[in-house]
């Protein structure tokens, strides 16, 4: 008995992914260009904007789909949209999407503070509280370390709703399309290229500022980087399980739990998010090692098979 994984093709189909990835980019610059003519990233509209932006993957892979036949039958399957089978596999990874960025931006962080890169306030909390009064909350009295941990222990409630709704805009276009698209390519390239091209794909408001705070073309490729490194692990689950939704809960973690340490830091220093944020240089480090663990335990040799047979044996 076998479990359908995400249908496979024969070769990569490069006009389908050159169109797919000249209206994805060309999108994303249509959708945040009032904040290029407008405000910039201080508009009010950056996050409506920037949340409609999420969803042009989707939009490019409808149009993909529908003019170049690419799948031609079985398109939700060809996506990982449906069917959920194995169900007990799928959602045991989905669990494992959710609480994984969280383990592992935590654990940039804990690095990060190791390496002497980030001063850390676990006790009176500053620069949590240095937010709040930046927002205009006073945080005299109240009970910082319990908020602070309450939010951690609901980062897997805000990585579903709505940050996995939002997320959901994007996997369908990069680990759903894209991905199995090049897979004929082999598992490391497809991987690699769908990191370059998410991270591509995010320049119109990095260059604004967003991220890393720098709006020339290192926060571009420190995007790249970050999307690569972060890639790898989101296209790994749609490998291993032939499902997008993995994909999707783990981005939407990542999301949620991205600040946490401008939460965790102590007040009043400078953190370059290009170095101790969950995109920076230590995450790719951290990421890095991960990956060769997970390698040298043959994890990815698994996710190759997947992509080329697109069906697993039950019980593996």
């Amino acid at each position: 008995m076998t479990t359908p994984g995400p249908t496979p093709q024969a070769r990569v189909p490069w006009n389908a992914v050159s169109l797919f990835t000249a209206i994805v980019l060309l999108l994303g610059w249509l959708v945040v260009l009032p904040l290029w003519v407008g405000a910039g990233a201080a508009s009010p509209l950056a996050p409506l904007l920037a949340s409609a932006m999420m969803w042009t993957p989707a939009v490019a892979t409808l149009i993909v789909v529908a003019a170049m036949k690419i799948p031609r039958r079985d398109v939700w399957r060809f996506l990982g949209v449906w069917p959920l089978r194995p169900w007990r596999r799928t959602v045991g990874f989905a669990i494992g999407a959710l609480l994984g960025p969280i383990a592992i931006t935590l654990l940039v962080v804990a690095v990060s503070a190791w390496f002497g890169l980030v001063e850390l306030d676990l006790v009176h909390f500053s620069g949590f509280a240095a937010q709040l009064a930046a927002s205009g909350v006073d945080p005299a009295g109240l009970p910082l370390g319990t908020i602070v941990l309450t939010q951690l222990l609901t980062v897997p409630i805000a990585a579903v709703v709505p940050n996995a709704l939002l997320a959901l805009g994007e996997e369908i276009g990069w680990r759903g399309w894209l991905l199995t698209a090049l897979r004929p390519w082999g598992t490391w390239p497809a991987l690699v290229l769908t990191g370059v091209i998410w991270g591509l794909w995010h320049a119109p408001l990095i260059l604004l500022g967003h991220n890393f705070g720098r709006t020339d073309v290192t926060g571009v490729l420190l995007m790249i980087g970050g999307c690569v490194a972060w890639g790898v692990l989101l296209g790994w689950t749609r490998l291993r399980t032939g499902s997008v939704w993995p994909a999707v809960f783990a981005h939407g973690a990542l999301n949620a739990v991205g600040g946490i340490v401008l939460v965790l830091a102590e007040a009043g220093q400078p953190i370059d998010l290009a170095v101790v944020g969950p995109l920076g240089l230590v995450a790719w480090a951290v990421i890095a090692v991960i990956v060769a663990v997970m390698t040298a335990a043959g994890a990815f040799r698994d996710a190759g098979t997947d992509a080329q047979l697109g069906e697993r044996p039950a019980g593996a």
